[in-house]
This record gives C-alpha cells, sequence and structure tokens, in this order.
C-alpha cells in the first residue's frame, strides 16, 4: 500500500504524489502530446519560466520526463514525457489501492476504430527521408492498417540508410525499394498529423492544407557524425519510434471524445 507519513497517515504512492500536482500533471499531459522546449512549455501553460522548470526538475527527478539537447541548437534542450514509466507506475499505484483493479488488457472494440470511418492521414518529416521519418512511416503503417493513411518526407532527400533497411528487418519489415521524397511532393495534400522527427526540419517545417495537427519528436539523427554510422544507434532510434508509435496509435484511433 502507500507510503506512511510522521504522523501515521497513508500516503499516496510517490507516482500519484508527484504526477498529481495540477502544474505538473498539466506539463506531462503537454509532452505526452509532443515533445517540447522550456519557453513553449511556458506559454502553454501560462506560468513563469521559473516554475516550470522547478516542476520540471520534479519529474526528471522521478523519470517521468527526460531532456537532450536540440541537433538544431545545442544551446536548447527538449523535453520528452517517459510514458512507458508513466504507465508502469500507474499500474503499480493501482494494485496497491486494489489488487487486479486494472484490466489484463485493454477491451478489443477499444483499439479497433470504426470500419466506416475515413484514415486519418498522418505525414512523417525528418531532414533526409532516409531513416528516422522511414522508419516511423513503416511502423505506422504496420500499426494502424486500413485505419490510417501515413507517408513520410524530408527537406534534403538523400537514399535510405542501409541500416534503416537492416533494423526494420527485425521488426519484420522489408524497406528496401523504398525511395526518399521531398516535402513538396505533398504540399498540396492534406493530413490530420504532422510529425516532426527531426529538430532541424521542425524549424522549416512548412504549413499545409487544411488543419493538421503538428507534433514533434526530438529523436537523434542515428547517421549524425561520422560515415560509418552506429548500427546500435540505429536499433535504439528503432526501439524509441516503435514505443512512440504505439503510444500514438492509442490516442489518434481513439473516439474523438474520449481524446
Amino acid at each position: 500500500m502507500g507510503t506512511e507519513s510522521a504522523q501515521g497517515q497513508l500516503l499516496p504512492p510517490a507516482f500519484l504524489r508527484l504526477a498529481g500536482h495540477p502544474l505538473r500533471w498539466r506539463l506531462l499531459s503537454e509532452l505526452a502530446r509532443s515533445d517540447r522546449r522550456v519557453q513553449e512549455l511556458t506559454d502553454l501553460v501560462g506560468q513563469p519560466q521559473n516554475a516550470v522548470s522547478y516542476h520540471l526538475g520534479r519529474l526528471r527527478a522521478g523519470a517521468l520526463v527526460s531532456v537532450h539537447r536540440s541537433s538544431a541548437d545545442r544551446r536548447d534542450s527538449y523535453y520528452r514525457v517517459e510514458l512507458a514509466r508513466c504507465g508502469q507506475l500507474l499500474a503499480v499505484a493501482a494494485d496497491e489501492l486494489q489488487p487486479g483493479i486494472l484490466p489484463a488488457a485493454p477491451p478489443a472494440a477499444s483499439q479497433a476504430g470504426s470500419p466506416s470511418a475515413a484514415p486519418i492521414r498522418v505525414l512523417f518529416l525528418c531532414t533526409g527521408n532516409s531513416s528516422r521519418s522511414q522508419i516511423a512511416e513503416a511502423l505506422l503503417q504496420r500499426a494502424g492498417g486500413d485505419r490510417v493513411q501515413v507517408v513520410s518526407a524530408g527537406s534534403h532527400p538523400k537514399a535510405l540508410h542501409p541500416y534503416a533497411v537492416r533494423v526494420m528487418r527485425e521488426y519484420g519489415i522489408d524497406l528496401s525499394g523504398r525511395r526518399s521524397k521531398h516535402l513538396s511532393e505533398f504540399s498540396t495534400h492534406r493530413f490530420d498529423y504532422v510529425i516532426t522527427v527531426c529538430d532541424r526540419v521542425r524549424e522549416i517545417c512548412p504549413g499545409f492544407p487544411g488543419r493538421s495537427e503538428p507534433l514533434h519528436w526530438s529523436v537523434p539523427d542515428p547517421a549524425a557524425g561520422s560515415g560509418d554510422a552506429s548500427y546500435p544507434a540505429f536499433q535504439r532510434v528503432a526501439a524509441d519510434l516503435h514505443s512512440r508509435v504505439g503510444f500514438l496509435i492509442q490516442r489518434i484511433t481513439r473516439p474523438a471524445a474520449a481524446r
């Protein structure tokens, strides 16, 4: 059960005490949608930067949030929520309240979109369209099936990286034969979500027709640095994108009223 205070009172589990603060919950909610910089979070929640930075520090100390330097501007940083850890701690808290309170698996109906609903249109963007956006596109195609229409492109396309092809084979996906595309190919297309997976391309991302929701995943370039890119870097990026896509598909295919 929960921890006891010095007065012998039963306290909620640490996760609930940490995440339950109104401002920290708002920060987690914003980061669950998109990676953000401190100034962006400050504007979104309408609180001074020192307060936002303090509460981000508390969330980082609890490993609910992580941070890394922007690849576009090394003086800046992006924060992201660690959704898998939040889920694990929330499940532990629920079990402390009452074992078995959570179902073993979500009901099948909650994972299946309406067959008659129009597919959700998603565009992934990075600089070269040679690894990150291609990997994300392939993973979402498989996860979403007929529920999504997904494409990827880059601001400066270059050939598909052989390590991207190799790492996707570990997920049972064949990328060979796919081409890299310039984002201008989709300048007249309408999307529900435009997801940048590169800090640099986020800074120059153009607008698209309609009311697409822009999201950002700050994913490091696995091919950055020397010409001999490290294959484990591609494995880390693929694992990160696999996790993010898994959470994304649950969010975007839910009924609108439940989002």
